[in-house]
């Protein structure tokens, strides 16, 4: 007997469900028709090795100041959300993976050493796992582009890089990874953001590995080829790979590249070619490399955000707008309701799943709008112990979360500009309503954080696992880094005793 399964595909907001038998073909055959046409932009090369030309043509004496202090504070940033996480189980999981295997690279928090690729991996899962790292505010979704970091480190210990190599191909990364972010919608594709993450670090470290133009065109199309990650990372019950998956992205670029370097060739073109990531991933578009920072030219990292809060983007402002709400409001016994307006990505991301009222993980609470608004109306706050079981599984915050509903306002997801704006509207017992509306956080590019702000921040991540006369030191180096002579030691005085 022959099975015939039916499927709705679920098209959007305001889009028509139909059967995903009818609709699929279709799709794929749009996608392979317009796949078959795409050019090279005006003859050009193809954007593989235009990537790869501007990785290898950017100086550090095109680096303006602001854009060199920025480096400075998403390092140091960086460092302190991986050391904060040392003891998460699923970074000591990614770390005893990586620490038997003897290499060159720091293991960060410890005295060992291990691969690059190992090094990439387990602390590219320290800085991210609590989702307290940066974030890019793109024009569909949101990436870390911090999450290049670990890789471009543990390169630039084993190829004993300058001070001023690692500020360089840092930069590299964050522009590659923010520029792809901002050309592409690949969450409505129903693929995972650290797609973006794997040329940016094949072309950093590449960089880093002195790899030709034609290696390092090789190297973006190993490291794309075979590691597209999906959607379902985000999706429904969230679980620990949430906060691993980009780590290893990192780990696959990176080697990857050291392929490349050794002479492996890779699928070509990889962006524009038949079966290629346009065709089958992210669609077409012309990506204008020459617009890419530069002297004179503005960088995408001065457009990145630090975290005042350790989760999802789409969650910073409502935090903020829930904690003013909650200090007018008083008693929250009052509240009957809380509507929430969010954009089209916090909805999609954050609100758009039973699971989110429902949170049974970790990584599911800290995705979570209701919970957030909750958390935070009840707390005065959002901390890394925001996250506990017994926090996010409490009756009396699974019932209070049943009263807030989540949609999408149109007009938040036109706004620009790198707002993430939430707007909260609770409504009293006594009929009375309390609105507040937060395009920007603590940290935004609109409200950038001063050094102090990110030495509190660093402070408080670091605080349980140094001593004082440590964090101090640490915090000396990390922002004299354009300064240092020796990388390796540097990552060395991160150790944890």
């Amino acid at each position: 007997m022959k099975l015939t399964r039916r499927r709705v595909l679920h098209l959007g907001a305001g889009a028509t469900a139909l059967p995903f038998a009818v609709t699929m073909p279709a799709i794929l055959a749009s996608q392979h028709a317009e796949a078959a046409t795409i050019p090279a932009a005006n003859g050009a090369p193809p954007l593989a090795r235009r990537l790869a030309d501007y990785a290898l043509g950017l100086r550090y004496e095109d680096l303006d100041s602001a854009t060199i202090e920025r480096v400075r504070i998403h390092l140091i940033d960086s460092l302190g959300c991986g050391i904060a996480a040392l003891n998460e189980g699923a970074v000591r999981i990614c770390r005893e993976i990586a620490l038997p295997v003897s290499g060159p690279s720091t293991v960060i928090g410890t005295a060992s050493r291990t691969t690059a690729e190992l090094a990439a991996f387990a602390n590219g899962a320290a800085i991210r796992y609590l989702d307290f790292n940066d974030t890019y505010a793109g024009k569909t979704f949101a990436v870390h582009p911090s999450d290049n970091i670990a890789p471009c480190l543990a390169v630039a210990e084993v190829e004993h890089a300058s001070a001023q190599e690692l500020i360089t191909v840092i930069v590299i990364g964050y522009e590659v990874n923010c520029r792809l972010t901002d050309a592409f919608d690949i969450s409505a594709r129903g693929w995972d953001p650290p797609i973006f993450g794997l040329p940016a670090v094949a072309l950093a470290t590449g960089r880093l590995m002195k790899l030709t133009g034609e290696q390092l065109t090789h190297a973006v199309g190993l490291a794309i080829n075979d590691h597209i990650p999906l959607g379902l990372t985000r999706a429904g019950d969230l679980s620990e790979w949430k906060g691993v998956a980009v780590a290893e992205a990192g780990r696959n670029a990176v080697f990857a590249t050291r392929l490349a370097r050794a002479g492996l060739t890779g699928p070509a073109p990889i962006f524009e070619g038949k079966a290629g990531l346009f065709q089958q991933v992210t669609g077409a578009a012309d990506i204008d490399v020459a617009s890419f920072g530069g002297r004179d030219k503005p960088f995408r990292m001065n457009d990145c955000i630090l975290k005042p809060y350790p989760a999802v983007i789409y969650t910073q402002t409502a935090i903020v707008a829930a904690i003013e709400a909650a200090k007018e409001i008083g008693a929250l016994d009052q509240i009957t309701g809380i509507d929430v307006a969010t954009t089209r990505s916090g909805y999609q991301r954050t609100g758009s799943e039973p699971e989110k009222w429902d949170p049974k993980t970790r990584e599911t609470a800290d995705h979570s709008l209701p919970y957030m608004i909750a958390r935070a109306m009840l707390d005065g706050d959002i901390t890394p112990e925001s996250f506990a079981e017994a926090k996010f599984r409490d009756p009396k915050i699974l019932a209070f979360m049943q009263k807030i509903k989540v949609t999408e306002d149109p007009a938040l997801t036109a706004r620009t500009g790198g707002a993430v704006p939430t707007r909260i509207t609770a409504t009293l017992a006594s009929g009375k309503t309390i609105t507040r509306e937060v395009d920007h956080a603590p940290g935004f590019a609109a409200r950038p954080m001063t050094r102090a702000d990110v030495e509190r921040k660093f402070r408080g991540n670091v605080g349980a696992h140094w001593p004082k006369a440590q964090t101090e030191a640490n915090l000396k180096s990390l922002w004299a880094i354009d300064q240092a002579s020796d990388i390796g030691a540097l990552l060395g005085n991160l150790a944890v005793a």
